[in-house]
């Protein structure tokens, strides 16, 4: 004789985890997107950027340029492979964004206002793709 279980719902939390995977990889597209755009500018225009006082991580324009350049191609590229269900996806995404934190906190001086959005949008991001990580988790008992 099988014993036949009914399949479980998705609570409250699952749902939100659910929509919040695929919110997170649109932020993540988007935000990769800006970064490459905001790239080309500091790569093409050295002096884009106005600077803010004197600042401990001070870098050249042009290497900020650089550097939002390939991150923001690695940060398009895992949101895309998170709207794709990619599995690397989401460990990449929760690495990346803790990346772009790091970085963004670091451009402060010259762009506070867009420096700290995408902070905030990298912690949803950490936030969403963790918690899909605990939803899928209890999908496999």
């Amino acid at each position: 004789m099988s014993q036949h279980t009914a399949p479980r719902k998705a609570g409250t939390s699952g749902a939100w985890a659910a929509g919040g995977t695929l919110f997170a990889g649109v932020l993540m597209l988007v935000t990769g997107l800006m970064d490459i755009f905001q790239g080309i500018a500091g790569i093409a225009e050295n002096d884009i950027y106005a600077r803010v006082g004197d600042y401990v991580y001070e870098f050249d324009l042009t290497t900020w340029g650089w550097i939002h350049l390939v991150l923001g191609v690695l940060v398009a590229a895992t949101g895309y492979g998170i709207l794709k269900g990619a599995e690397w996806g989401r460990v990449a995404g929760i690495s990346l964004a803790a990346l772009n934190i790091l970085a963004q906190f670091l451009f402060l001086p010259y762009q506070p206002w867009w420096a700290l959005f995408s902070m905030a949008v990298s912690i949803f991001v950490i936030w969403a793709l963790a918690s899909d990580g605990d939803r899928r988790a209890d999908e496999t008992f």
